[in-house]
């Protein structure tokens, strides 16, 4: 009898401990990404009072430069971070990470206008996106590596979901309570004070993220590569490129799209319809709002679909569908709610055939022992040199009417992803626990 109570109890800890690191990794990714794309939702509102310029428009390409500086520090982060994670364990790595990101926010919540402090102003806002660039760059390789070395290795791509499920959650609340701050402020208060809110919400939300982190357990495959390892050679940049070339290409260039597609649909299109189509900032908000539910609510069912019918048809549909499509689709935007939404939802949708899978896809790519920075540096090497200045370049070409060249540039990096997609080996199945090392 005692031993039956004894492996009951063993059963009920060890499920308590998986949910955990599920609510853990699911929760504190939430966080981090409310916190980091908050900015590009209230740039409109605050560019004109932390950056000098002479009109609206330079104001917001003020705030939009800044907004790429942060994406900088994202290969510095996922380096970092990585390394950390690979050598110190992904626990330590995803708790210093939310713990930058509360930080960050909370600079930007309290900092003074332009017109009180001066270049002081842009100056600290700059310093703050840096540090939040870092922790978003470290936290997604080292919340990647956490879920697939606790999951099920036939359910990989499911509980891998999780990851980007949470990314949609944050960025649900992001974008609701900003459709709901200009729904019930003004412009002017939206300009004077409103903004200020979602950053002081953000940097209280980092801190329940880091309590939650803090206790959840290391996992077992990185505690056993840790055991049979020289923790000198875990995280090495040497070892990711002698060892591994080809699965650092392949993460290149299946990242491609990933990083056009996440802030062409999530950041820029609600602005690009209040300025270019007329739209108003509450419907906007509203429609991508509608959208990121849709976006979030598939993340599990893609997953689950990648177990059973593997990784790759989901990014070739993706791939073609965006490069076929894209130019046509987003040029169709409009003023009104149903207009944005359908733009929105076929970019969203698509989008979610590759989030829900991304990450089981880079950690099936990486032995143990380099997994975070394998993950960490290449794929936030290409978001910083091709996600980052999506926003800033799709508003300059805007102002010179020539937005639809950038279209034209996306469709070509689809193209790029479609290849890589063709040519790749299925992952799905694969051993993710051996070592580079031989035990």
């Amino acid at each position: 009898m005692s031993d039956t109570l004894s492996t009951a109890e063993a059963t009920e800890a060890s499920t308590r401990a998986y949910l955990r690191s599920r609510i853990a990794g699911c929760i504190g990714h939430a966080i981090e990404w409310f916190d980091f794309s908050i900015y590009a939702n209230l740039a409109i509102f605050f560019g004109a009072q932390l950056f000098p310029a002479d009109n609206q428009s330079s104001a917001l390409l003020a705030a939009f430069g800044v907004y790429a500086l942060g994406f900088v520090m994202r290969p510095v982060g996922g380096w970092l971070l990585g390394v950390v994670a690979d050598r110190y364990g992904r626990k330590t790595a995803l708790t210093v990470s939310v713990t930058s990101m509360a930080f960050g926010s909370l600079m930007i919540a309290v900092l003074p206008t332009y017109a009180t402090i001066g270049l002081a102003a842009p100056l600290i806002a700059t310093v703050a996106r840096l540090l939040q660039g870092l922790s978003v760059g470290g936290e997604f390789a080292a919340a990647c590596s956490f879920l697939a070395e606790t999951a099920p290795p036939d359910r990989r791509g499911y509980h891998g979901s999780f990851l980007f499920f949470g990314t949609g959650i944050g960025l649900i609340l992001a974008s609701g309570i900003t459709w709901a701050l200009t729904q019930s402020l003004s412009h002017d208060q939206m300009a004077s004070f409103g903004w200020r809110i979602p950053f002081v919400i953000g940097a209280a939300g980092g801190l329940f993220g880091y309590w939650l982190r803090t206790r959840v357990a290391e996992t077992e495959a990185f505690t056993k590569a840790a055991e049979q390892q020289n923790q000198q050679t875990s995280g090495s940049i040497r070892a990711l490129l002698a060892d591994h070339r080809r699965e650092v290409l392949t993460l290149i260039g299946t990242s491609i799209l990933g990083a056009f597609a996440f802030y062409l649909f999530i950041v820029y299109v609600p602005v690009y319809a209040i300025h270019r189509s007329g739209a108003l900032p509450a419907t906007a908000y509203a429609a991508s709002t509608w959208s990121l539910i849709a976006f979030t609510v598939v993340q599990p069912l893609f997953g689950m679909l990648s177990d059973r019918f593997g990784r790759r048809p989901q990014l070739i549909v993706m791939a073609a569908a965006y490069t076929v499509f894209l130019y046509p689709v987003v040029l169709s935007v409009g003023d009104t709610f149903w207009s944005i939404l359908r733009v929105e939802l076929f970019g969203m949708v698509l989008y979610a055939l590759y989030t829900s899978i991304a990450p089981a896809v880079m950690a099936e790519l990486f032995d143990t022992d380099v997994r975070a920075l394998g993950i960490g540096l290449p794929f936030n090497l290409v978001v910083a040199v091709l996600g980052g200045t999506t926003p800033y370049l799709m508003t300059w070409l805007q102002e010179r009417s020539l937005e639809r060249f950038f279209l034209i540039y996306v469709c070509v990096g689809s193209a790029i992803s479609l290849v890589t997609y063709l040519v790749m080996a299925e992952t799905n199945g694969k051993r993710i626990e051996r070592s580079t090392v031989e035990s």
